[in-house]
């Protein structure tokens, strides 16, 4: 097929929003990544905590590309790109030329210079670590039914999430849940209820993004579910026992890792200027300083707001800049004017505690609580893909709400000897 060849990497929110408003334009677009489907990501803790199962947060991108007969879909890994050639090289050496580029991979975990803690703390930013998180989880508990040393099981049922931010907070509150209503009646040898689920926060407080009073009731909301928040205390150590911050050690069977992250390696395929983070710092138009033909958007983008504020690495700043990029290049191709620089519109931001409290921040209004957590639930059922998806997860929300239970205590992607990880022999 002839015409403009419009290439896109990474079907995220940001490059499926492109997608879909490039739709009726004179282009043939190629959309490559490296998985075949796409994740709704504000709901991963979800499966890594048991609540929901993975095909309920994630679609085929061929699927959902299905009927743009003008789209081609390719499961690749980028491994640069040459913008002398135009042409995105992939990792199998096969190179795929293009007029326009949208680059929209996303970001990895970052642990601030110390790598070697990963293989301790995992990170939530794929499916992959969902199922290893969600089956780390089930495991400690599993071990500890069968631990007869006091010490040891206290140290498995002892679980700690770095980073307070709302991953954090969302993975703290509904660890303690799962551990107190969830399983409280699935042992014998152990009472989860004694579990100790442990949120430490480098900074002065949680959810540094939201008002101080809103970070002070989430705070307040986790330590009713039993949460013990550490608050102004860096993580020093972490390895297979446990982690060490401030000047406290803890034993602890799971780890998981919510304090940072890192744009993908774009910047350095381009030799694009960056920022701290590694984002790319585009132009107001989203492009790349001296290459027009060459878009970033979403978490690898480095954007201010009108206020010089960065723009925040969320699903909705990720679909507004896909949706600029869009119109830029119809109106290119029309030539027509440009549209004035993208201008970021926050529509607030959310986060939930557990089942039965969340706390939104729209700006001109703050709500806190159970009226939270339903407006929380009923926006992330409607940025579902599909009546059966929506369907089901709000299924399984009400069934957890009304009775504690969770669907998807699975463990996967493991051999029997992995249950042996934490016993000393």
């Amino acid at each position: 097929m002839d015409g403009h060849h419009v290439v896109v990497v990474g079907a995220g929110f940001g490059g499926l929003e492109a997608v879909h408003r490039l739709a009726g334009a004179p282009v043939r677009i190629t959309v490559i990544d490296r998985r075949n489907h796409h994740l709704f990501q504000p709901l991963l803790y979800q499966v890594a905590t048991a609540a929901l199962g993975t095909a309920e947060i994630a679609w085929p991108i061929r699927h959902l590309l299905r009927r743009r007969r003008e789209v081609t879909t390719l499961l690749g890994e980028v491994a640069g790109v040459d913008a002398e050639r135009r042409a995105v090289k992939l990792a199998d050496g096969e190179a795929i030329s293009y007029d326009t580029l949208i680059l929209a991979t996303g970001s990895r975990h970052a642990y601030f210079g110390h790598d070697e803690w990963e293989p301790f703390a995992p990170g939530l930013k794929t499916l992959e670590d969902a199922t290893t998180i969600r089956r780390h989880i089930l495991l400690a508990f599993e071990e500890a039914e069968r631990e007869s040393d006091p010490a040891r099981r206290a140290a498995l049922l002892t679980f700690v999430i770095i980073g307070g931010g709302p991953t954090g907070v969302e993975l703290a509150g509904t660890i303690a849940e799962l551990a107190r209503e969830t399983l409280r009646s699935d042992f014998r040898s152990i009472d989860t209820r004694e579990t100790r689920v442990v949120l430490i926060e480098a900074g002065p407080r949680l959810l540094a993004a939201f008002p101080d009073d809103l970070s002070d009731y989430a705070k307040k909301a986790l330590e009713r579910l039993g949460v013990e928040v550490k608050l102004g205390q860096a993580v020093t150590a972490c390895d297979q026992d446990g982690v060490t911050f401030g000047a406290e050690r803890l034993d602890a069977g799971t780890i998981t890792w919510a304090a940072g992250v890192a744009a993908s390696p774009a910047a350095d395929w381009l030799g694009a200027p960056r920022d701290r983070a590694g984002r790319v710092i585009v132009e107001p138009d989203l492009t790349v300083p001296g290459r027009p033909e060459i878009f970033v958007i979403g978490d690898t983008a480095s954007v201010k707001d009108e206020k010089g504020q960065p723009v925040p690495g969320i699903a909705p700043a990720a679909k507004q800049q896909g949706d600029y990029v869009a119109e830029v290049i119809r109106r290119r191709l029309a030539e027509k004017p440009a549209p004035p620089p993208f201008r970021y519109r926050h529509a607030g931001s959310l986060a939930t505690i557990g089942k039965r409290a969340a706390v939104i921040d729209f700006g001109w209004i703050k709500l806190r609580g159970v009226i939270a957590w339903w407006i929380w639930g009923i926006a992330h059922i409607y940025f579902l893909i599909g009546v059966r998806n929506r369907l089901a997860v709000a299924m399984n929300w009400l069934w957890t709400y009304s009775f504690g239970q969770r669907s998807a205590r699975l463990i996967t992607q493991g051999d029997p000897a992995m249950l042996r990880r934490f016993r000393r022999v």
